[in-house]
């Protein structure tokens, strides 16, 4: 018997969950014989419902929820012996991971247009001990990130944090980092060091152009900046994309890698939205690792 397991949370959305539940479950159940719906309580929950479904053996997991639901529920299935497909109904802020996949942002469009058929594989990023879909930020940009309330991104959606960030801006801070990337050891001067696996960053879509879901790298930018005029000088060339360094900017690629900070200050990571460990990181790719459901291509 092909048993799917759908994950929501219902607070995701400024609670949109509940309009699509019903929805999501009746399109499931036109493809598997049984469809199990869990709802989350407490961060966590989602990662342990798709940990539990990977040891039950089941065929696919599914999450409605934001990017930080979206997480937790890959997390759950991050090398487990036995890996069910995943997929995804969006309903949150930025929805990097479905904008990579081709998936819709309406979550009423995504649901419908589900195909059982449309499978591709995908890359996880492991940081220390926990995983990651998109990107880990460090640095005065995701400083910015971290602070946003809550209800401020139901509320406002990007805008929010692009309001705390021209705040944060304004008291520019260049670090220190020592890089060990495949080997390689460098010490830069930055303020933001952004690490993606896909080429959508908070809602930008072509970023990171070079970017490919399965690729088995890191693309890694950094801000050549020590100033905010540095800074602000940089930003149109992330606005309008990075392929390969520039005066303002770095860009590199990895697979395995060790990030530093050279000194006694206590920095923390942003891992796909949400705080994350501080520094130093350890990151990996696990490439190609989970089978994912994905979106209607450009032919289709």
């Amino acid at each position: 018997m092909k048993q799917a397991l759908l994950i929501i949370n219902p607070s995701s959305g400024g609670e949109k969950a509940k309009e699509f539940k019903e929805l999501a479950e009746n399109k499931l159940n036109s493809f598997f014989d049984k469809v199990i719906v869990k709802e989350t309580e407490k961060q966590g929950d989602a990662k342990q419902f798709a940990y539990q479904a990977a040891k039950k053996r089941f065929d696919s997991v599914f999450v409605m929820g934001g990017d930080g639901t979206i997480n937790e529920g890959i997390s759950g299935l991050a090398e487990q012996e036995h890996q069910p497909k995943f997929g995804f109904f969006p309903l949150g802020t930025v929805n990097d991971l479905a904008r990579a996949l081709n998936i819709s942002l309406d979550p009423e469009e995504a649901i419908q247009q589900f195909d059982i058929n449309r499978t591709t594989d995908l890359d996880i990023g492991k940081i220390n001990d926990n995983y990651f879909m998109n990107v880990v930020a460090i640095g005065t940009i995701p400083e910015a990130v971290n602070d946003v309330d809550v209800e401020d991104k139901t509320k406002f959606g990007k805008l929010a944090y692009f309001v705390s960030g021209v705040k944060k801006l304004t008291n520019t801070q260049s670090y220190s980092f020592h890089l060990t990337l495949d080997g390689r050891e460098q010490s830069i001067e930055s303020s933001t060091i952004l690490i993606g696996l896909t080429n959508s960053i908070g809602g930008f879509e072509s970023l990171l152009p070079e970017a490919e879901i399965n690729d088995g790298k890191f693309h890694l930018i950094y801000i050549k900046d020590s100033s905010l005029w540095d800074t602000i000088k940089a930003l149109p060339d992330l606005l309008k994309g990075v392929d390969n360094s520039t005066d303002n900017l770095a860009y590199l690629t990895f697979s395995e890698g060790m990030i530093v900070l050279e000194n006694e200050e206590q920095l923390a990571t942003n891992v796909d939205g949400d705080e994350g460990d501080s520094l130093p990181v350890k990151l990996k790719v696990l490439p190609q690792h989970l089978l994912v459901y994905r979106g209607t291509s450009e032919k289709e």
